[in-house]
């Protein structure tokens, strides 16, 4: 009987945790794959996850593969990362409940103010803050938030640590060890 009760509580908790350990970012009948990295803390997951950079790339030039390649050239020292946040009853976490400020004041904090929460350590022990953030709006139609941050100066094999102090849910630190490059599928 205790057993039992073991397992449905195992299953109970690792419903959230268990996000797919790689995600797929496929144009122009090219793709790549980048493993996800998810820290759960205080019923939130924070999901991070490195972005292949020829992706973006690809999304404006799609019909000039030269033009990428050299713009790949120019910016191969860019890293773009995508952190997702949710909640494990999917509520939204920009309210006031889990913000502890007012949803507009969470929208502008997500926003533009967020960025100065992450840095990245690199293998070499450098730390590059972030030089942008895009907040991806998605108007309540899906159960996360997500942020694209933009980094600058990192070598593109180089292996990075995304740090971020939390300042929206109050969370603490929360380190992201995302040792995998986006690979070419």
């Amino acid at each position: 009987m205790f057993v039992f009760g073991l397992l449905v509580s195992c299953n109970k908790s690792s419903k959230y945790r268990d996000l797919p350990e790689y995600k797929f970012f496929n144009l122009q009948q090219q793709g790549w794959k980048s493993k996800r990295v998810t820290q759960f803390v205080s019923d939130i997951n924070y999901t991070a996850t490195e972005v292949p950079i020829q992706y973006y790339l690809l999304k404006d030039n799609q019909a000039d593969y030269a033009k990428v390649d050299s713009l790949y050239q120019v910016n191969s020292k860019e890293r773009i990362i995508e952190v997702e946040f949710q909640h494990t009853s999917e509520a939204d976490l920009l309210l006031k409940d889990h913000t502890n400020k007012t949803y507009k004041d969470a929208v502008k904090y997500i926003a533009f103010t967020i960025e100065k929460d992450f840095t990245v350590i690199t293998s070499s022990n450098d730390t590059i803050p972030c030089s942008g953030v895009n907040f991806e709006r998605n108007f309540k139609v899906a159960p996360f938030k997500r942020v694209l941050l933009y980094f600058n100066d990192i070598p593109p094999n180089d292996h990075i640590k995304l740090i971020y102090q939390d300042q929206l849910f109050g969370n603490g630190i929360i380190k992201f060890n995302l040792t995998d490059s986006p690979l070419k599928v």
